[in-house]
């Protein structure tokens, strides 16, 4: 297996308000022309009579789009801004630098185009029925800070009503990076993968998905805690989501907060901004795993974690073991469209944790469970792990 050197670069410079401005001044993104247009017979092909003629065979025949034009290849990034970074409902035109970022990513990393779409309103029907209407503009969904629970309806409607891969990035990138990372974590550690006892803080978009592809991998002990303590199924007042995880985790009926679901624990996922008193921590199976993933504060600082957990992983870049979403969404957005996918799938998001994975079984350590976000080798692998998961008319 190829080996990759990390970047020499690093954050240890502090980063100016300043520069930060300087880079964002006219926007992140620009749009690039493929083919010159410098003669008259350039023109002449690019557009008028030559494009003409391109236009009528897709009106035949609309599948033509996929290879004429750049829809095949294009993600729209939507976001309506109500749940963007850590700084919450801030609207759609403050949440446009970051899916200006986003589209970036998508290109650095995927090789794929994306437009920024952001929204000014925050009723499902109304995001559904706009993204129908413009669908022959693009060929893919990513779905941006949308905030929790409407996040889950709109994309299973969206879902629905599209036909083209559609992903909540804040959903099930978070949830690949973390089975991918957790795969090697309990590699690290010596302990098998589904006989880990997990627990998550947080049951918004990132707990719910993150518990649903532990469920997927094999994991039957899943303790999600809300702002009310552990979800089990006699805990009166759930409904929705919380009352069908109720059903589905929490098999010894764990009743409580952190303190009593951490009891014995082999596994905590922090994705909630709360914050875990060290000694709950201590309480917590030999061979530990800590994953605080709030960002910028981790649930607990990763040297406290430290004291009592084998492996310690945050959402930031400047310790170890980031999880990092970019590690996953370009591969598998970019799988996804190269096969033609119709649905990004439970087996293609499992198949993307699994590369991510692997590309990080050369050097594995309590520092090392998951390859850098500048590794070069991530996207290749997800994009054609993803791309072989795809089964045809999917």
């Amino acid at each position: 297996m190829d080996t990759f050197a990390p970047s020499s670069d690093s954050l240890a410079e502090p980063i100016s308000t300043e520069e930060i401005f300087a880079a964002h001044e006219g926007g992140k993104l620009s749009v690039a022309v493929e083919r010159p247009l410098v003669t008259k017979r350039d023109l002449s092909i690019a557009y008028t009579p030559g494009v003409a003629q391109v236009s009528r065979v897709i009106a035949a025949d609309p599948a033509l789009a996929r290879t004429h034009t750049w829809a095949s290849r294009l993600v729209a990034v939507v976001s309506d801004g109500t749940a963007v970074l850590g700084l919450g409902d801030i609207g759609p035109s403050a949440s446009l630098p970051v899916m200006e970022g986003k589209s970036a990513l998508f290109k650095t990393f995927g090789g794929l185009d994306s437009i920024p779409i952001v929204l000014d309103t925050t009723d499902v029907d109304e995001i559904v029925q706009t993204l129908v209407r413009i669908a022959p503009s693009f060929g893919a969904v990513n779905l941006e800070d949308v905030a929790a629970p409407r996040c889950f309806e709109l994309e299973a409607r969206l879902i629905e009503a599209l036909d083209m891969p559609v992903m909540h990035d804040d959903q099930h990138g978070t949830a690949v990076v973390v089975l991918a990372a957790l795969t090697n974590a309990a590699a690290v550690v010596g302990k098998e993968l589904s006989s880990l006892r997990a627990v998550i803080a947080g049951a918004g978009a990132a707990g719910i998905a993150i518990a649903e592809i532990l469920l997927a991998s094999g994991l039957t002990d899943v303790v999600l805690l809300d702002s009310k303590g552990a979800i089990h199924a006699g805990r009166p007042g759930l409904s929705g989501l919380k009352a069908e995880y109720a059903a589905r985790t929490n098999p010894r009926g764990v009743e409580g907060g952190t303190a009593e679901a951490l009891a014995g624990a082999d596994v905590f996922i922090g994705v909630s901004s709360s914050t875990v008193p060290e000694e709950r921590l201590a309480g917590m199976a030999e061979g530990a795993i800590v994953f605080a993933l709030s960002n910028p504060d981790p649930e607990v600082a990763p040297e406290v974690a430290a004291r009592h957990a084998a492996v310690v992983a945050t959402g930031r870049s400047d310790f170890p073991n980031q999880i990092n979403n970019v590690l996953a969404f370009p591969g598998i957005f970019r799988g996804a469209l190269d096969a033609g996918a119709r649905r990004i799938t439970p087996a293609m998001k499992i198949a993307a944790a699994r590369a991510i994975a692997g590309l990080a079984h050369d050097g594995l350590s309590a520092d090392y469970i998951v390859p850098s976000p500048l590794d070069p080798r991530v996207a290749p692998a997800v994009t054609a792990a993803v791309a072989a998961a795809v089964v045809p008319g999917e």
